[in-house]
């Protein structure tokens, strides 16, 4: 028996909601802010050949879907509230929508966030998500803000998806557990929620690591017209970048998209509160270069030496 949009919809996407007002099953959801609270909105659409391979396990896709959204909320510092997805699928497969769905619901109860609505269709595979959060005024993490002397900082560690990446397409062989290492990172993101709530009042500027270390942080330096020096060897990374080749393990560390980390600015009298907020959100954090009234980004190695920096954004319109 044929199953219609409207029954896989009741089957793996309809949940009771807890907060929202109405739910799915209705024209709109009814959300009700809390009282002195902004909405912090998000979108991103995930395309299958694009933002995923089509190896990825569907509850792994599940998981990542919902991530990436999650990650504009962290660097923002807004707490998740409500989401709705729009799914378009080449045919209707109930063993990839019950791992979808799976994957995408634990991540959500893991950040109390819940689906309160979205949409179906027949086409070609293709994932939207618009994620909802709330913010007191005045404390939401933007681009802008950053200041000349601030200190730059990154959680986590960079570099493991693109080095996944890079082992997908045979441009480096890992095998067994190393290559189990980066996929995890590559596909399982884990987004930076507590993270950027404990950043509020301390982070001057904020944005998540989603195209690459140069182009996010490109975007701060525009928005907060500063410029900035990055010391490269203060990247954190693993040990599968940190054996790749010199040309390799820059590629994955300033263009490598994926991290899905935060990236974040704050004075350098600040620095022991960053420090305890990543302690208690849990998250290393690292210190790794400053913000300069000198606009444009200067990259140099451990011994202070400028480093040429040819290494470029991801863009979805021209990087393959």
């Amino acid at each position: 028996m044929a199953v219609g949009e409207f029954d896989l919809i009741a089957k793996y996407f309809a949940r009771p909601v807890r907060r929202a007002v109405l739910g799915g099953g209705d024209d709109c959801a009814l959300l009700q802010p809390t009282r002195g609270m902004q909405w912090a909105v998000s979108t991103d659409a995930l395309v299958e050949g694009r933002h995923f391979l089509s190896t990825v396990p569907p509850d792994a896709l599940g998981h990542k879907s919902l991530a990436v959204n999650l990650s504009d909320l962290a660097a923002c510092g807004a707490k998740p509230v409500a989401f709705t997805l729009s799914l378009t699928l080449p045919r209707v497969d109930e063993a990839f929508l019950a791992g979808f769905a799976e994957g995408l619901y634990a991540l959500a109860d893991a950040h109390d966030i819940e689906l309160v609505g979205g949409d179906t269709t027949a086409g070609p595979l293709n994932i939207g998500i618009t994620v909802m959060g709330e913010v007191p005024p005045g404390q939401a993490l933007r681009r802008g803000g950053a200041k000349p002397g601030d200190e730059l900082w990154v959680s986590g560690r960079l570099g493991d998806a693109r080095l996944a990446l890079e082992a997908f397409r045979g441009q480096v062989s890992l095998r067994g557990e190393a290559f189990e290492d980066v996929r995890r990172a590559m596909e399982r993101p884990q987004p930076r929620v507590a993270l950027g709530l404990a950043l509020r009042g301390i982070a001057s500027a904020a944005i998540d690591l989603s195209d690459g270390l140069v182009g996010d942080l490109g975007h701060v330096l525009r928005a907060s017209a500063v410029g900035a020096t990055l010391r490269l060897a203060d990247i954190p990374h693993g040990v599968h970048v940190a054996a790749c080749s010199e040309a390799q393990r820059r590629t994955c560390l300033l263009a490598g998209g994926d991290d899905y980390e935060l990236l974040f600015a704050a004075p350098a009298s600040a620095h022991a509160r960053v420090r305890d907020a990543g302690a208690r959100a849990g998250v290393p954090v690292a210190c790794i270069g400053t913000l300069d009234a000198e606009p444009g980004l200067r990259v140099v190695d451990t011994h202070g030496a400028p480093v040429a920096l040819t290494e470029r954004a991801f863009d979805h319109f021209i990087s393959g």
